[in-house]
């Protein structure tokens, strides 16, 4: 079914993307091993791409809206590659610095962060903290005109390029543990602040995941994000697109999985005919391609209204757990018709499975997304 979201803007910026893929990411993405080259976001940030929503005055192009956002995740997956960590820094960090950040922040990050020579990443899980946000642990103590971090994070998405990486920390003790919580600018080399090793994954290898550890390190009260105590509320506030953004991704990537399993069928030989002759493999990918379909439809339908300003937790919540619950289903199905070469990671196909697991995982669990949706009926 055609799509009526995108504007005659957003597929010139589509095609920029797309060219932008092929002629500097395709033919080298099998030379990077564990980390994307810094110089692919740099040169990202020369075209406009990674800035792209960032405001005018500071370098960027202004653009209003998250589909710009939304097509460079399609046309990632489209090409079955990954841009490692840009999603998280354009998707999930940027828009605490452009909602809450105050006129001298913008005026010291700003330009960087347009230009691409400011990479970012959210410090929020710890240890012993995934999912309740309210039991961290990192402690923020002010001293004069400073801020002194304790703490330790895990499993921070984009760690090891990241110069700005926003903290949450415990700056107050309350009774009700998600107050007193604020987010602080940390920069890389900063005295006490260290970026561990990077966690090895089964899947989404160039998608680099490190610990983060804060020793007595001293950070300027001008580097606090937002207001003092309210980062659960700031948290809170973006969650919506965090989870479309991986609804997206989930659903562009089932639909790499098909279009990559309808050229293998088509060629590859069983019997002496070709494997997309046979019945089950037309009912396998049939059904796969309806699924997929429904999924586009949701995912389109919670951008429409994250563009007007309308998407609730509840709808995102939902956009979520349908689109990554069908893109394991979907990747699954796809694999299987492979036979044995499914397994083997010189397959797409193989990839795509591995890197899906974890989208039922990140951004909120898919229990989480049951828990919102089933207060929402009213259980």
């Amino acid at each position: 079914m055609e799509r009526e979201l995108f504007s005659s803007e957003h597929d010139d910026f589509r095609q920029m993307v797309r060219t932008f893929i092929e002629k500097e990411v395709v033919p080298h993405t099998e030379e990077w091993t564990d980390l994307v080259p810094r110089e692919v976001f740099d040169r990202l940030g020369e075209l406009g791409i990674i800035g792209v929503r960032m405001p005018e005055e500071f370098g960027g192009g202004g653009a209003p809206g998250f589909l710009y956002n939304a097509i460079i995740v399609e046309e990632a997956a489209r090409a079955l590659v990954s841009l490692g960590p840009l999603r998280c820094h354009m998707d999930i960090v940027s828009p605490y610095f452009t909602k809450f950040a105050n006129q001298e922040q913008r005026e010291r990050w700003f330009p960087g962060l347009a230009s691409g020579e400011l990479f970012s990443a959210i410090a929020m899980t710890e240890p012993d903290t995934g999912s309740d946000l309210a039991g961290i642990r990192t402690t923020a103590r002010r001293d004069g005109d400073s801020w002194i971090v304790n703490g330790a994070k895990t499993f921070i998405t984009g760690g090891t390029h990241a110069d700005l990486v926003v903290t949450v920390a415990r700056t107050s003790e309350e009774e009700n543990r998600r107050e007193g919580l604020s987010l602080l600018v940390v920069e890389a080399g900063m005295p006490g602040f260290e970026k561990g090793r990077r966690l090895p994954k089964i899947g989404l290898p160039l998608q680099d995941l490190c610990e983060l550890s804060f020793n007595d390190v001293r950070v300027p009260a001008a580097n606090l994000l937002g207001e003092e105590g309210q980062a659960f509320k700031h948290l809170t506030g973006n969650l919506a697109q965090e989870r479309l953004s991986i609804a997206v991704g989930s659903v562009a990537a089932a639909q790499a999985a098909l279009a990559t399993t309808i050229d293998y069928v088509k060629e590859r030989k069983v019997f002496g005919k070709p494997l997309a002759t046979f019945q089950n493999s037309k009912f396998e990918l049939a059904a796969v391609a309806a699924e997929i379909e429904a999924g586009q439809a949701l995912v389109d339908r919670a951008l429409a209204r994250h563009e007007r300003g309308e998407l609730t937790s509840v709808d995102a919540a939902k956009a979520k757990l349908f689109s990554t619950e069908l893109q394991n289903r979907a990747i699954d199905r796809c694999l299987q018709l492979f036979g044995g070469y499914g397994y083997i990671t010189e397959y797409p196909i193989a990839r795509l499975y591995a890197d899906a697991r974890v989208s039922r995982i990140y951004g909120g669990t898919s229990e989480v997304m049951k828990s919102i949706i089933s207060k929402s009926i009213g259980l």
